[in-house]
């Protein structure tokens, strides 16, 4: 069933047998998880808009996902001894999960956070795991071709939309920049840079830089067993979601 995902260019990854498992006991389950991700479109002006919330395009896939029953749940963990309780307990918040026949699915979505929030996903897991209760963890982030072409793909927006200049960007509902990296924006066009392509590098090292959630990064923990041993799905969202600009139409 994964080779859907590989054959449209996603990154998937899959530790401590969560391929055989999900072929055996959550085939429904994983199936609808597929569709999802394979139908899932991000316009590229949304990776230029967006501010420090979650992109629209995220915010959708969590809709849908919720409304197939991948939804928020906190699993709180208390120990007993001779009924009384040891201790306050612990708490872990899961943004989707799925409950199954056979079990229940984790999943968290990191489109662009920093990069700890792996660790803070994977130890979830494998504590939910050491207890039983989560069968596989499964994580969702930018993928490595989504990650390399990031620059490109804005500088290839601000080309096609004829951006030219800082005030330009306002037309697009681009976030005025602080003056830090509007002055470095400015230096690189005194040098001779095009606007489009100072701008592009600059605004995804600030916005989308190596220390944000994506797929090397997420890659680095599972190599260091992170999560281990927990069963593990990892899907990294390849730039072909990215759907081009087109002066043609405004609509999102």
């Amino acid at each position: 069933m994964l080779d859907r995902l590989r054959e449209a260019g996603f990154d998937v990854a899959t530790r401590n047998h969560a391929q055989a498992i999900l072929a055996a006991d959550f085939a429904d389950e994983t199936a609808e998880l597929i569709d999802a991700l394979l139908t899932m479109r991000l316009d590229v002006r949304e990776i230029i808009t967006s501010g420090g919330g979650e992109a629209p395009s995220t915010q959708r896939l969590r809709r849908q996902l919720a409304a197939m029953g991948w939804r928020k749940h906190n699993f709180r963990i208390e120990t007993l001894l001779d009924g009384r309780k040891l201790g306050e307990g612990t708490t872990h918040e899961i943004d989707h999960v799925r409950q199954a026949p056979n079990g229940l699915l984790a999943l968290e979505i990191e489109w662009n956070n920093k990069d700890p929030f792996f660790d803070r996903d994977l130890e979830n897991f494998q504590r939910l795991h050491a207890q039983s209760v989560i069968s596989i963890g499964i994580i969702v982030t930018r993928g490595a071709s989504l990650q390399r072409a990031l620059a490109r793909i804005v500088h290839d927006f601000l080309a096609a939309a004829r951006v030219e200049q800082p005030e330009d960007l306002l037309m697009h509902g681009v976030k005025k920049r602080t003056d830090r990296q509007s002055g470095l924006v400015d230096k690189a066009v005194r040098q001779g840079t095009p606007f489009p392509e100072a701008f592009s590098r600059l605004f995804v090292a600030d916005k989308f830089g190596m220390a944000t959630t994506h797929w090397a990064k997420l890659m680095e923990r599972v190599a260091r067993g992170v999560g281990n041993p927990c069963p593990l799905l990892l899907v990294g969202l390849p730039d072909g979601i990215v759907q081009p600009y087109s002066a043609a139409s405004d609509e999102l």
